[in-house]
């Protein structure tokens, strides 16, 4: 049939090289979470919790906050639906960081 062409379909995206060390990714989530961060204490560097319904312990996280009004040092999930984010605050005062919506995107393995 002239124009056709075959479609193959990817249950999967490997990262790695091929054997033990390679990993599959098998789904991409995003989300889109509004967050808000409790005060910061000068000179702290300080983790707190979220509510972002659908993350699973064994997902791989990247965060990008709305608003840049305090440093981000990482983000993990912590426990079933809750995302850990680690602030900190290298400043001589505390930090109050507006709340905003932020972008979570997940890789499931």
């Amino acid at each position: 049939m002239a124009g056709f062409q075959q479609v193959k379909v990817m249950r999967s995206l490997q990262v790695g090289l091929t054997g033990a060390v390679a990993t599959k990714i098998t789904q991409i989530r995003i989300y889109s979470q509004a967050i808000a961060p409790t005060s910061v204490a000068a000179n702290t560097v300080a983790a707190q919790t979220f509510t972002v319904t659908g993350l699973a312990t064994t997902d791989k996280v990247l965060v990008n906050p709305g608003v840049a009004t305090i440093g981000v040092a990482g983000a993990y999930v912590s426990a079933a639906n809750t995302l850990s984010v680690i602030f900190v605050n290298p400043t001589a005062a505390a930090i109050d960081p507006a709340s905003s919506t932020w972008t979570i995107i997940a890789f499931r393995s």
